[in-house]
C-alpha cells in the first residue's frame, strides 16, 4: 500500500492520477506537451493507493497512442541507477505494464525496451511476464543466457533459480528454455530447477510447518494466547476459532463464553470469534463488551466477528448500533448496507454523510455504504455519491459509487456514465457501456472503438456489442 500525492481533482494531473475518464478526455483537449508531461508524471511516480488491485496501465498506454507519445522518459526511468538497489515491483511495474500494452499495440519501440530490461533490468521477471504474451519465441529464446546469468552456480544460486521458475507469472519462456535446441546446457538447469521446483512444493505440502495447537478447547485458547505474547506477535485467534470448531463439544460452552467475557486478549479474541461464528445466543452481548476493551486487538476482533454473522438477530442488533460512532457502529452500519431492507435507508444514508465528512472520500468504510446506496435506491444520496465519484482517488470505490449513481441519479446516463466510458476500471467502462445515453456523439465512437479495441476486456465488449443490436451499428435514439 502507497500514500501517494494526489493533485486536486480539478487539475489535468489529478484527473489522471485518478484515472478518470474526463483525465483522457482533458489531456485530448490540451497543449499536446503538458499533457505528455502530466501522463509521464502518473506512469513514473505511480498514483495508486493499492497497485495490486488497482488498474491504470491500459489507460495510460491508450493515451500515449492517442499523444503519439515517445517513450524516453520511461526508458531513463527503467535504466536510472536507482534500479541497482531499489528492485521493487512497486518503482518499475507501472511503466512496464504500460510498455506491455504498447507492445500489444504494435509498438516496436515499447517491445525493444522489455527486452532490454527484461535482460538488465531490476525487475526483469516482470518485464519477461510482459514478453511472455507478446514476443515471439525467437525473441524469448534470446533471453535465456542473460536471464540465466543472474543465478550463480551455487547451491544457492540454483535454489534461486528455482524458486523463480517455480512462481513464474507466465512459465511459457522458461518451457521453451527447458526444450532449448540450441541451448543444452542452459536448458538442462532450466529443466533442473523445474524439477526441484515441483518437488519444493511437493514437500512444503507433505510436511507443513507452522506452530500447532494441542488438541482441547483450553490448550486452543492457550495457543491463541501464546501467539499474542510472542515477539513479534503472532494474531493466531482466526486460526484459533477455526481449531474450537473441530475440537468444542456442548460441555465446553461454558469455558468458551468465560473467555470470551473476561479472558487474557487473544484467548478472547478466538473465542469471540468462535461464537460469532456458531451464531451463539450470547455472541452479541459479549460482543457489544468487547467492543468497549482497552485492548485494540480485543476490539477489532469483535467488529470483525460481528461483521461475519448472519442472520436476523445480527441485522436487528445492527440497527440499534448503527448510530454508534464507534467501529461496531460503523460496522453495523455496513451490514445493514449490505443485507438491511428499505426500512434502513435512513440509517445507511447517514452513515454515508457521516463517513464522508469526517473521513473524507476515501475512508474504507464507504465501499459497504456505498453499495448500499445503491442497493436500497437512496435518491437523496446521489449529491454525496457524485462527490465520492468526483474526489476518492480509489478507481475501484469510484467504480462503486457509478453503479449506486446508476441506480439513484436520473442524470446519470447523460453525464458520469458518458466518462465511465474513458475510465481505468474495465467494470466502470462496462458500467458506462450499459447506460451512456447515445445521443451524444462521443459516446457513438467511443463505443465502436471499444468493440474494435483487441486490448479491451471480454466483459466490456459483451456489453458494447448488447448496446449496438449483436454487431450492428448503435443506436443514435437509445439510452
Amino acid at each position: 500500500m502507497f500514500d501517494p500525492d494526489i493533485a486536486p481533482s480539478g487539475t489535468l494531473i489529478g484527473l489522471l492520477q485518478r484515472g478518470r475518464g474526463d483525465g483522457t478526455l482533458h489531456a485530448l483537449a490540451a497543449p499536446r506537451a503538458e499533457a505528455l508531461a502530466a501522463l509521464h508524471h502518473c506512469v513514473l511516480r505511480d498514483p495508486r493507493h493499492d497497485w495490486q488491485l488497482e488498474n491504470r496501465s491500459l489507460y495510460y498506454a491508450r493515451l500515449y497512442l492517442e499523444l503519439d507519445g515517445g517513450l524516453d522518459a520511461i526508458e531513463q526511468h527503467l535504466f536510472h541507477p536507482d534500479d541497482l538497489v531499489n528492485t521493487g515491483e512497486e518503482r518499475t511495474g507501472l511503466a512496464l505494464s504500460v510498455l506491455g500494452h504498447l507492445a500489444g499495440y504494435g509498438r516496436e519501440d515499447a517491445l525493444r525496451l522489455l527486452r532490454r530490461y527484461a535482460a538488465t533490468g531490476g525487475n526483469w521477471a516482470w518485464a519477461l511476464d510482459e514478453l511472455a504474451l507478446r514476443d515471439d519465441d525467437s525473441a524469448l529464446r534470446g533471453l535465456c543466457r542473460p536471464v540465466l546469468a543472474r543465478f550463480p552456480r551455487t547451491p544457492e544460486g540454483e535454489a534461486e533459480l528455482a524458486a523463480a521458475v517455480r512462481d513464474a507469472f507466465e512459465p511459457h519462456p522458461w518451457r521453451l528454455w527447458a526444450d532449448h535446441p540450441d541451448e543444452p546446457e542452459c536448458a538442462a538447469r532450466v529443466r533442473a530447477a523445474r524439477e526441484q521446483g515441483s518437488f519444493d512444493r511437493w514437500q512444503r505440502q507433505m510436511r507443513p510447518s507452522g506452530p500447532r495447537p494441542g488438541w482441547s478447547v483450553a490448550e486452543v485458547l492457550d495457543w491463541a494466547q501464546q501467539g499474542l505474547d510472542q515477539h513479534p506477535t503472532q494474531l493466531r485467534d482466526a486460526a484459533a476459532a477455526r481449531c474450537l470448531v473441530a475440537v468444542a463439544g456442548p460441555e465446553d460452552r461454558p469455558a468458551i463464553v468465560a473467555a470470551a467475557r473476561t479472558g487474557p486478549d487473544g484467548a478472547r479474541s478466538a473465542a469471540l470469534r468462535y461464537l460469532a461464528e456458531q451464531q451463539d445466543p450470547r455472541a452479541l452481548d459479549l460482543i457489544d463488551a468487547a467492543a468497549t476493551a482497552p485492548s485494540e486487538t480485543v476490539v477489532a476482533a469483535a467488529v470483525d466477528s460481528f461483521e461475519r454473522m448472519r442472520g436476523t438477530d445480527a441485522v436487528a442488533r445492527a440497527r440499534a448500533w448503527a448510530r454508534r460512532e464507534d467501529a461496531v457502529g460503523r460496522a453495523a452500519a455496513a451490514m445493514l448496507a449490505c443485507r438491511g431492507g428499505l426500512q434502513d435507508a435512513p440509517l445507511v444514508l447517514s452513515a454515508l454523510r457521516r463517513t464522508v465528512r469526517a473521513q473524507g472520500p476515501n475512508a474504507p468504510e464507504l465501499w459497504s455504504l456505498v453499495d448500499g446506496a445503491g442497493r436500497l435506491a437512496i435518491e437523496c444520496a446521489a449529491p454525496v455519491l457524485r462527490h465520492i465519484y468526483r474526489e476518492t482517488s480509489s478507481s475501484h470505490l469510484r467504480g462503486r459509487a457509478a453503479r449506486a449513481l446508476a441506480a439513484t441519479d436520473p442524470s446519470f446516463p447523460a453525464g458520469f456514465a458518458v466518462e465511465c466510458l474513458w475510465d481505468c476500471e474495465e467494470s466502470t467502462r462496462e458500467l458506462g457501456a450499459r447506460h451512456a445515453a447515445t445521443g451524444d456523439t462521443r459516446v457513438v465512437e467511443r463505443l465502436r472503438s471499444l468493440a474494435a479495441d483487441p486490448a479491451e476486456e471480454a466483459q466490456v465488449q459483451t456489453a458494447v456489442r448488447s448496446r449496438m443490436g449483436f454487431g450492428a451499428e448503435p443506436d443514435a435514439s437509445a439510452v
